[in-house]
């Protein structure tokens, strides 16, 4: 199965990549919402501690994905920084 929309011959290269970060950052996020469930019902330390340690790792992996994006995709850019690091109301 494709994640394209649009005939995979029609498509530039750099659409062709922009999917694969889109699609690995969707993927990135999913991993730390599995992991974070995981953890926040385990009740051995040890596993529980292996689970965030896990999550955490997911979280480095969806920043760079996001980084590469804000690099390589109109947009992206502009937006991080209008709502990273700001204080008080995120929607406007």
């Amino acid at each position: 199965m494709s994640n394209y929309h649009e005939p995979n011959d029609q498509l530039s290269e750099k659409a062709k990549s922009l999917t694969r970060a889109l699609n690995s950052l969707k993927e990135e996020v999913e991993a730390v919402d599995w992991y974070n469930q995981r953890a926040d019902v385990e009740q051995d330390e040890s596993l529980k501690g292996i689970l965030i340690h896990n999550m955490t790792e997911e979280i480095e992996h969806a920043c760079m994905t996001i980084e590469w994006l804000r690099r390589n995709m109109d947009g992206w850019d502009k937006h991080l920084e209008e709502f990273l690091f700001k204080e008080g109301e995120i929607s406007h």
